[in-house]
């Protein structure tokens, strides 16, 4: 088949875009900034989505569901929140059609909502205002929810997966009896999301705190990770923020202390959306298509039988009975793909395209010689190997590659990490590679917003890992005690 993917070097949004598509993993819909989530492209999200459900109940999590709809006024409750996201925002404002006489279908002027529902951008007043009846006293503490939902966030200018209207996203909602409950809680979560990324994803992850200026609207504390795609700008991954005691205020969310006083929940919430889709294309994938780490792979393996008639398909096909039996016996998911409307080359670029772990051919002479040739997605490597055992070697084959994809990833993030001391070497190493630049800054909103505007980096974050450092910021000169994480940024 013919691919005929614009190559990274030459056009990275085009390549990107592309890959998307042609992988069958989304499409555009017809409602502008939404998308159409293919089978394929929803077969990874599930398995992110249940490898994520079993993290969330392993640390004493359950999962509920709130209303799409939010009345407006509980936006207006927590002024900092509805700030946030005010501009994004979708409202209904009717709840009827008619028929206008004309053949045209109107909304009725007349059925006006008698206060405006906001289409969920994320999920806070309305699960405190719920919990405002789930909680009296210290008894009732903690709750530990999550939703898997979907959300919308009017964006302008949109792109598959990364940033469009409507996305699928988990978002988690605890409430909490003390600040240091919450706090811990907080911490343990970005802990959860930077195992996913780095253990399932195959994608090394900066763990950080963001700035005043770049925290979720109505938190005071918000940690994220944060992960290099190959075009040297950053992903935020993952976030999970420290909501204090704000939400719980605004909605008059109280509980009984255990010494008999009244106080306010402590808060916590969290999320990952299908952003992480983006991520996973753009951090590993190459010019011949997608390459997924094997745990998230919907196919893991795919069997191709070349053969001449139908005797031979037969005899191939009793192998491949075998071994799919096997693998399937070890928790490997795997394909034989016998369709005898494509031959066996369509097929190898089909899969490859598709990002399939490891592909298996086997001929008539394979079969004379009790061989099978394997073919690796991530190294574009072939070896021809015995047929003996070849269920085992397939089993550590793919614990390899999972491990070999996360190692090319985190080598070049490392490559593509640079420390700066000053302003010119900061500009020129964005201009000219990219990529995470460590830098001093003064601690100011007023600097970060500066230096944003003048070169287009952010701070994406100041790294849980950091040590105190003695420095002059970039860009003011004024004295800094640690280096922060700059980039240019999706």
């Amino acid at each position: 088949m013919s691919k005929g993917i614009t190559s990274r070097k030459t056009d990275y949004s085009q390549w990107y875009n592309e890959l998307v598509v042609k992988a069958d993993l989304a499409e555009h819909s017809a409602v502008r900034g939404c998308m159409v989530i293919k089978p394929y492209g929803y077969a990874i999200w599930e398995k992110m989505q249940a490898a994520l459900d079993k993290m969330f109940k392993d640390t004493g999590h359950s999962n509920a569901y709130f209303p799409l709809f939010i009345p407006k006024s509980f936006f207006s409750k927590e002024a900092s929140h509805v700030e946030g996201f005010a501009t994004e925002c979708a409202v209904v404002t009717h709840y009827r059609l008619k028929n206008d006489g004309s053949g045209n279908i109107v909304v009725d002027e007349e059925a006006k909502l008698e206060e405006e529902l906001i289409v969920r951008p994320t999920s806070e007043t309305i699960i405190w205002n719920t919990y405002k009846g789930w909680i009296e006293s210290y008894r009732d503490l903690p709750i530990l929810v999550n939703q898997w939902a979907n959300v919308v966030r009017w964006e302008m200018r949109t792109r598959l997966f990364l940033r469009t209207a409507e996305f699928l996203w988990q978002e988690g909602h605890t409430a909490h009896a003390t600040r240091e409950e919450a706090m811990e809680e907080t911490a343990r979560m970005l802990g959860v999301y930077a195992d996913f990324a780095e253990n399932w994803m195959a994608l090394p992850v900066v763990r950080g705190r963001k700035t005043e200026n770049e925290r979720f609207a109505g938190a005071l504390d918000t940690l994220c990770i944060e992960a290099l795609m190959q075009d040297g700008k950053a992903l935020q991954a993952g976030t999970s923020h420290f909501l204090g005691q704000n939400f719980a205020k605004a909605f008059d969310v109280k509980f009984t202390a255990k010494d008999g006083k009244l106080d306010y929940v402590w808060a916590t919430s969290w999320g990952v959306s299908t952003r992480l889709m983006g991520a996973l294309i753009m951090a590993h994938s190459d010019d011949q298509g997608l390459v997924l780490p094997p745990k998230l792979a919907p196919i893991q393996v795919v069997i191709v039988p070349i053969y001449k008639n139908e005797e031979e398909r037969q005899t191939i096909g009793g192998l491949a009975d075998t071994l799919i039996a096997e693998l399937k016996s070890k928790g490997i998911s795997v394909k034989y793909d016998d369709r005898d409307t494509h031959r066996p080359g369509f097929k190898f670029a089909e899969w490859e395209l598709k990002g399939v772990p490891v592909r298996i051919a086997v001929g008539t002479r394979d079969m004379e010689n009790g061989t099978v040739e394997i073919a690796r997605r991530d190294t574009q490597t072939k070896e021809t190997v015995s047929q003996a055992g070849l269920a085992d070697r397939i089993e550590q084959l793919l614990e390899t590659i999972q491990h070999t994809i996360y190692e090319k990833a985190l080598g070049f993030r490392d490559a593509n990490t640079v420390e700066v001391e000053t302003y010119d070497e900061f500009k020129r190493v964005l201009d000219e590679q990219g990529g995470f630049v460590s830098a001093h800054w003064d601690g100011t909103v007023e600097t970060e917003k500066l230096i944003k505007e003048e070169t287009k980096a952010t701070i994406r974050c100041i790294p849980l890992a950091n040590k105190e450092e003695t420095g002059v910021c970039i860009r003011t000169g004024k004295p800094s005690t640690q280096r922060v994480l700059f980039a240019r940024a999706y």
